[in-house]
């Protein structure tokens, strides 16, 4: 018995691929031009905060306008000031006067009252995101929560110590569970060593795991490393 043949597919009319080719152009350009705004946009207004504190002897624009008679406003020289002049004072205050100088200026506005309490939030602020960059989380993981049976990605911060290891029998982690779609908040748990599962991908591969609510898996286009697809209903009937 001879099969039908199958029909061809329909062709797409000109307006259809005309959208499509926008669309597919729309997803390469809308990330690139975004960025690149945004990046021109903090620059500006980083420009903007900076300059006006720099005296007129030493203001980059000022300079370049008196040497070469041309009045640009090159985007960025407010910036580039900031970053020399923050490593110069990081420079400055690794040293035992620039360590003594700090000391003192810390003494002086912790004493003025009102002051001190914006100030040492802020500079709590501070300490946190910069310790924060230069330490990271070890790995990715599993835990069960928030009940036996049910998994959420954390990442693996520390072994437990102090108090919090005292109080326990089993070996202790602190994990940080991250919740979708923003990864900056979530919960600190402490948790058995046992019941962790260590992942093989990078933290970053995680976290966009946990950004996207799934839908990005790392490595996908390698089978042995990409993760296992739990069978549906219909094909464990059918088993």
């Amino acid at each position: 018995m001879q099969l039908p043949e199958t029909p061809p597919p329909p062709k797409r009319g000109f307006f259809s691929s005309l959208r499509t080719n926008f669309l597919t152009g729309l997803a390469v350009i809308a990330p690139i031009g975004l960025t690149a705004w945004l990046i021109w946009t903090v620059v500006g207004w980083i420009d903007g905060w900076v300059l006006p504190f720099i005296p007129s002897a030493y203001n980059p624009v000022l300079l370049i306008r008196e040497y070469t008679g041309i009045a640009v406003d090159i985007r960025g020289l407010g910036v580039a000031t900031f970053l020399v002049f923050t490593v110069i004072v990081g420079w400055i205050a690794k040293g035992l006067i620039g360590r003594s100088m700090i000391k003192w200026a810390d003494s002086l506005v912790l004493s003025i009252p009102g002051v001190r309490t914006i100030y040492s939030g802020l500079k709590q602020i501070v300490d946190t995101v910069v310790s924060q960059g230069e330490r990271n989380f070890d790995k990715a993981c599993l835990v069960q929560y928030p009940r036996k049976g049910i998994w959420a990605i954390a990442f693996i911060s520390t072994n437990a110590k102090g108090e919090i290891q005292a109080q326990t029998e089993k070996e202790m982690v602190s994990i940080f569970m991250p919740t979708t779609p923003n990864p900056t908040s979530g919960f600190l748990l402490f948790v058995p060593k046992e019941d962790v599962t260590i992942l093989e991908m990078t933290v970053e591969d995680a976290a966009k795991l946990v950004i996207s609510a799934g839908l990005v898996y790392p490595n996908p286009d390698d089978p042995s490393k990409a993760p296992a697809v739990l069978p549906s209903p219909a094909q464990d009937a059918a088993e």
